[in-house]
């Protein structure tokens, strides 16, 4: 137990504080902390000591090897979230008072949906509203939205957690697709475990992902088939990054998955063919890009006039 004395416990504790106890928490480094937030090893130091005695018991049990937190630190780290989302949505309610639309959005979604279609959309946005800055991390990752301050997210899933607000935004359709020029070389498939003689291309990050749901395009007249076929495929390219795949494919490496925004063009002229048109291609990824946001970030103007952009605009 931290002791205290009563004029201090009462002192109020400030963004900074909470935002450093929650950057210490998550990384359980005082070194890493102190990158994340852009300030000296020192200062992370003091103000832990700092919030500590203003809440009157140690949050963090140091080690030469490593931090661990202490039950209080658990229990008030909830707390501490939550505070500093509110104080960070005060601040920017208070900026924000003017009827003018201003200021900066934080946005991330992610890299091959974002380059391909986000990237396209928001130019309309920012041309409506001259005077709002946006700010688009792309990445393939899932952010914090409170402690990396973002003001909304895209995401490539099918359901939010229940503490954030979400909408949909755009339907994905998955393809299977191969240039003519290796199904001339391989043949073409003509039922799912046909896919076990080629080589299949996707996004790919572990073994996995080698293994390819298909469930009959009319259920009704396949109603004797089970609800899904799954493939073990495999395949001589491995790559992360569904744009690369797309490559991969066009380059006749093989049978790639692909979301339908990365194909359609090359379909459409023929760069492209579709693979077993009569099943569809179940993922781990779903068929939906949602926007997510926490409630309290929809109360700026700027916030939801791009929230309403972006779900309006399926």
């Amino acid at each position: 137990m931290v002791s205290v004395s009563p004029t201090l416990a009462m002192a109020p504790i400030s963004s900074d504080l909470l935002a450093t106890f929650i950057a210490v928490s998550e990384r359980l480094s005082v070194s890493q902390a102190a990158v994340a937030l852009g300030c000296a090893k020192g200062v992370v130091s003091k103000r832990i000591a700092q919030l500590e005695a203003r809440v009157g018991t140690t949050l963090f049990s140091r080690s030469t090897r490593k931090i661990v937190l202490t039950p209080a630190a658990e229990a008030y780290l909830p707390y501490a979230r939550r505070a500093l989302a509110e104080i960070n949505a005060g601040q920017e309610c208070v900026r924000a008072q003017r009827d003018e639309l201003t200021g900066r959005i934080r946005l991330t979604a992610p890299v091959s949906w974002g380059q391909h279609v986000l990237a396209r959309r928001l130019p309309e946005f920012l041309r409506r509203h001259p005077e709002v800055e946006i700010d688009l991390i792309l990445a393939d990752r899932m952010f914090d939205l409170a402690t990396e301050r973002i003001d909304m997210a895209l995401r490539w899933s099918a359901s939010a957690p229940p503490e954030l607000t979400a909408a949909p935004v755009a339907t994905i359709r998955w393809v299977l697709a191969a240039a003519h020029d290796y199904l001339a070389r391989a043949g073409v498939p003509t039922e799912p475990a046909d896919l076990t003689a080629h080589s299949c291309l996707c996004y790919w990050r572990d073994s996995s992902d080698e293994r390819w749901s298909l469930s009959p395009f009319d259920q009704t007249a396949a109603a004797h088939l089970p609800a899904a076929t799954l493939v073990q495929v495999r395949g001589r390219y491995h790559v992360a990054n569904p744009d690369a795949v797309a490559q991969a494919a066009l380059s006749g490496l093989g049978i790639a998955l692909l979301p339908d925004y990365l194909c359609l063009d090359a379909l459409h002229d023929g760069r492209l063919i579709q693979v077993l048109p009569q099943w569809i291609p179940q993922t781990q990824f779903g068929t939906g890009i949602l926007v997510v946001a926490a409630p309290e970030r929809l109360r700026l103007r700027r916030n939801r006039l791009l929230w309403e952009f972006l779900a309006l605009g399926r």
